[in-house]
């Protein structure tokens, strides 16, 4: 039997994920008035930085929406966001291998054939390159979460994971909001690590978010004091660390894993 004694907190980030309609994505149109017939920029490139690619695959891109897109990028001279697009791309198509046939993510179409996706890749990778080229951290951030909100529907999680890391990554830079953003960036985190089982880690990522928010007024969307949210991510993920210590037969453990849980769940009210 499990040890749980307390009701199950919802799993959420800090932050009340935005509707796609609530979101600053170019619209599709408006994305699509500046495409680009040239093609040299791109052949270089897939030339130059993506080894093995076949003429057919590399005339693919050519003729596709996603040349576009990338040429756009290049002639405005971010070098950084093609890179990380063809990233992601390769990414993807390894996920797709890795999954196999017959796996839901067999059946759909590539990153690079969606253009929806393109044009919010396309508008907030710039967006994070020119902030970045300028230090200006906090805009670099808030991009990178833009993204990570527009990618929050199931089958589309890794791309919200990736720019979840991502911004924990630039949170680290930000020095003049006393630390907010890191809060956030370690809650993030540690949603990500709880959904993927990985509970010693999440743990590791809602201390820091408990640790950083304590005696704060911060309040998230839903006006909810951060450090309560993170009493209650904590004790939380403390139960179920706990549960998995008792499957594995480690009472004791479990016992002073449960005490903690017990503390974050009186702090938190």
């Amino acid at each position: 039997l499990k040890m749980s004694m307390f009701p199950p907190v919802p799993i959420q980030s800090p932050q009340a994920h935005p509707s796609m309609e609530d979101m600053l994505c170019p619209s599709p149109g408006l994305a699509r008035m500046h495409m680009i017939k040239g093609k040299d920029a791109i052949d270089h490139y897939l030339a130059t930085h993506i080894k093995g690619l076949s003429k057919q695959e590399a005339a693919a891109y050519r003729n596709s929406y996603m040349k576009n897109i990338c040429i756009e990028m290049l002639r405005q001279g971010y070098h950084k966001s093609f890179a990380e697009l063809f990233t992601l791309i390769e990414k993807w198509n390894a996920f797709r291998e890795a999954s196999g046939p017959g796996s839901a993510i067999w059946l759909e179409k590539s990153l690079a054939e969606q253009p929806d996706k393109l044009d919010q890749l396309h508008y907030f990778l710039t967006r994070t390159e020119a902030a970045q080229r300028s230090e200006y951290y906090e805009e670099m951030y808030i991009n990178q979460l833009n993204l990570a909100y527009c990618f929050n529907k199931p089958k589309d999680k890794w791309l919200r994971n990736y720019f979840y890391e991502q911004c924990y990554k630039t949170a680290q830079l930000i020095k003049i909001d006393g630390g907010r953003k890191e809060a956030e960036a370690h809650a993030n985190m540690g949603l990500v690590r709880e959904e993927q089982g990985q509970f010693l880690k999440a743990v590791e990522h809602y201390e820091a978010f408990y640790q950083l928010t304590v005696g704060r007024v911060w309040k998230d969307d839903a006006d909810r004091n951060l450090n309560t949210v993170a009493c209650e991510h904590l004790w939380r993920v403390y139960t179920l660390l706990a549960d998995k210590m008792l499957e594995n037969k480690e009472p004791q453990e479990a016992i002073k894993t449960l005490i903690k849980a017990l503390e974050m769940a009186k702090e938190g009210g």
